[in-house]
């Protein structure tokens, strides 16, 4: 008697349960269609029944008036974000960082220390001259010549000054190294870093750097007009480290360079050590091509492109954008010493600001931000608009020697922080690769199996990854993007490491770089977070990337599962899992 009546209550049980999930799941469609933000807040005992709840990006509420919705930053279940009242805010303090075995000297980051409290930032004058940024190929003759011979006269004077003027190159080189070794910790969370890579800071964070650098620069020439130059590696003529930095008697030149990458080397934006064979028109190609992937095709909402939310209290790295793991990361491997076993500097965090050469890089990386904003002329391109993104800080000494505090929304608007690019096109926009033929071809009709997360990869994986199909059949007018998720990335921090991943290609290995199966690529220099202080340890991020367009190209919208296929290039990284996320909005 008591067996039956056990029976009948689990039967009832699952009734309701079923009951339930058709309930939720018509809720669900109809709450979507009138406002794509309200399920966020829905029951997740209710959404768990309905087995949406890995599948759901939740949308903040200032994310949603943007139409955007925020991918989960933790590499588990989707979750609701809530935003307000904890932006990173960069203490004062600065202390002990943490250096890589065999690191070159000096061995501290801090800045002097600072007589008095730092000032709030204020823009400048808006009837200040505008610096107009050119780029350094253009220095042939004229005008484009004397631009780089003032960076260069700039650089002198700043090596010149004594190391303890906050103003000096080796004060200024070491500002990037204090910022990315743990030596300047979260006001409130003194066993936390301020990490401004693999995360939504490390746009504003690297603008305001460049910002300040080229307003001493301007003062130590006596030209308020001064601006910096940049390197314009996505273009094919600035495709080449630009010839004033191969002059080894001039300021610019730093010996710890690859060697094979003097000025006639064009630059692979794919490099991991190996040199490609390809010609000067294949490898222009190729860049193009990794260009549009990464600033079009991958780039779709702020959250891809920008970086994941990183708030305080919080531990770092939660997933870089697109343009920072690849190819700005690929840039810094590329340009470093190779012989020596940090791949000084440019190659590891801590050493990248002694090169002059870092400052023009990373003036084309925040150019490539201006002009993502303005692709699709502002229709769809949006930052942030998350006050904890707004109000997180840095600190930096100005051209008067004072220490300022910066916020992010003080440095959004390059006109009012009297600066502009100019002189370059973006060739890469028409760029869209072309599908690779027979390169997924089922073998006897079978399919590859499930991988049992987390892995290390050690070898190349091939998996299908399921595409959630009730989200799938939503209107298509409410799907922003179908983004692959590659969760719990961890790597000890101690060596470069890079993957490949590949979309429904099981033959990867005839898909070039930059054919389209080719999704994206993983690539993370040395994070020595090994001080026992430090709540975070070597490097556990995410990396996501957008699905739609390869899709489209690969004639997959309407399959049920895609392929996934995992292909080690460098180093050692465990992954945790792989699912697919859909990002709704208006």
């Amino acid at each position: 008697m008591a067996s039956g009546l056990r029976v009948a209550a689990l039967c009832a049980l699952l009734l309701c349960a079923f009951a339930a999930a058709a309930v939720v799941y018509a809720v669900l469609l109809l709450s979507v269609s009138a406002s794509p933000c309200a399920f966020s807040s829905m029951s997740r005992t209710l959404l768990a029944v309905t087995g949406l709840d890995s599948y759901i990006v939740p949308c903040a509420d200032v994310e949603a008036s943007a139409g955007e919705l925020l991918s989960s930053n933790d590499g588990g279940d989707a979750k609701t974000i809530t935003t307000g009242g904890r932006p990173i805010v960069t203490d004062v303090l600065c202390g002990k960082p943490n250096l890589p075995p065999n690191a070159l000297p000096p061995y501290h980051c801090c800045p002097p220390v600072p007589a008095s409290e730092p000032v709030d930032f204020k823009l400048p004058d808006p009837s200040e001259p505008l610096r107009t940024r050119r780029p350094a190929h253009a220095a042939g003759s004229g005008a484009e010549e004397q631009h780089m011979a003032k960076y260069e006269r700039a650089i002198a004077l700043m090596k010149a000054l004594p190391r303890s003027d906050p103003r000096s190159f080796f004060q200024q080189a070491n500002v990037h190294c204090a910022y990315c070794t743990g030596a300047y910790r979260q006001a409130g969370y003194p066993g936390l870093p301020v990490q401004i890579h693999f995360s939504w800071l490390f746009f504003p964070y690297h603008r305001a750097y460049l910002y300040f650098f080229e307003r001493i620069a301007g003062k130590l020439l006596g030209d308020p007009g001064f601006a910096l130059p940049f390197w314009s590696w996505d273009v094919p003529e600035g495709m080449r480290m630009p010839l004033a930095f191969a002059n080894a008697s001039s300021p610019l030149y730093d010996p710890l360079r690859n060697a094979n990458h003097v000025p006639h080397k064009l630059v692979d934006l794919d490099f991991m050590g190996a040199e490609k064979n390809y010609t000067d028109e294949q490898q222009i190609v190729h860049n193009l091509r990794i260009m549009y992937k990464q600033m079009i095709s991958s780039a779709s909402l702020a959250s891809l492109f920008l970086g994941q939310p990183y708030r305080a209290g919080e531990s770092d790295k939660p997933g870089a954008g697109t343009m920072e793991v690849y190819p700005h990361n690929t840039l810094h491997v590329w340009s470093g010493d190779i012989s020596h076993p940090n791949n000084e500097d440019m190659g590891d965090n801590y050493s990248a600001g002694r090169d002059p050469l870092f400052y023009v890089h990373h003036a084309n990386v925040d150019r490539l931000w201006e002009a993502w904003r303005h692709i699709r002329n502002n229709s769809f391109h949006v930052d942030f608009t998350d006050p904890d993104w707004l109000d997180s800080s840095f600190l930096f000494y100005d051209e008067e020697a004072r220490l300022v505090r910066i916020t992010v929304r003080d440095i959004l608007d390059i006109e009012k922080l009297r600066y502009a690019y100019d002189g370059v096109d973006l060739p890469w926009l028409n760029a869209r690769p072309p599908i690779t033929p027979n390169v997924n071809l089922r073998n006897g009709g079978t399919s590859p199996g499930f991988i049992r997360f987390p892995i290390y990869l050690n070898m190349a994986l091939t998996t299908e990854v399921r595409r959630p199909h009730v989200l799938h059949n939503l209107p298509k007018k409410m799907i922003q993007d179908e983004v692959l998720v590659v969760e719990h990335i961890e790597t000890d921090g101690t060596s470069i490491v890079k993957f490949d991943v590949f979309v429904n290609a099981r033959e990867y290995e005839k898909v070039n770089p930059s054919g389209r199966e080719m999704a994206g690529s993983f690539v993370c220099m040395k994070h020595n977070d090994n001080d026992d202080n430090l709540i975070s340890k070597g490097v556990n991020t995410t990396m996501r990337l957008a699905l739609d367009e390869i899709l489209e190209d690969l004639g997959a919208k309407e399959d049920a599962t895609v392929t996934v296929s995992l292909v080690p290039r460098h180093g050692k990284v465990k992954i945790g899992g792989l699912r697919i996320d859909y990002i709704v909005g208006e």
